[in-house]
């Protein structure tokens, strides 16, 4: 089964196959994560999210990653946070298995994934953790060819959540 790890760092410097983008529906770059690829991978990036045009919350694209370590960037939607009665878990539990899904379709089998939603979407760090770890774990459960998933997280919050969560599940 694939290798679920978390490590602390700038996603923009992690070598994988796929590097996964906290995406606006616009795609049009923007505020953190999304603004550190933009800036890190180049123009070739802005570019073709310019051809593909948009991408609905839940859903995944993926291009070029330019100057990053990564073979592809795969940009997906997170929900933005509305208190969690407006299907925000499907949709970012969506944001996970769609950019997995698209990663085999490229035979893309090591991805990197920020904490989305977390940012400036609001979703609560430790609901977003829960969502993150099973959506992962259920997706490389049934895909072997998945040979590392990695949670890069920025900060010191978001690493500790995502230790203490997968560290419990390892000792269950």
């Amino acid at each position: 089964m694939a290798k679920v790890e978390v490590v602390k760092g700038d996603i923009t410097k992690i070598e994988v196959d796929a590097v996964v983008n906290a995406a606006n529906e616009q795609l049009a770059g923007g505020g953190g994560v999304d603004g550190a690829i933009h800036r890190a991978g180049g123009p070739a990036i802005m570019a073709e999210c310019r051809k593909i045009g948009r991408c609905p919350t839940g859903e995944s694209v993926i291009t070029t990653a330019g100057h990053l370590p990564a073979k592809n960037v795969i940009h997906t939607v997170g929900p933005v946070w509305r208190g969690g009665k407006q299907g925000e878990r499907e949709l970012l539990t969506s944001c996970y298995h769609k950019s997995l899904q698209l990663a085999l379709e490229h035979e893309l089998y090591t991805i990197a994934f920020p904490n989305i939603s977390t940012g400036v979407y609001g979703y609560p760090k430790r609901e977003a953790a829960d969502v993150a770890i099973q959506a992962v774990n259920h997706f490389v459960e049934r895909n072997e060819r998945i040979k590392k998933v990695l949670f890069v997280c920025f900060d010191d919050e978001n690493y500790q959540i995502y230790k203490e969560k997968l560290e419990n599940m390892t000792s269950e």
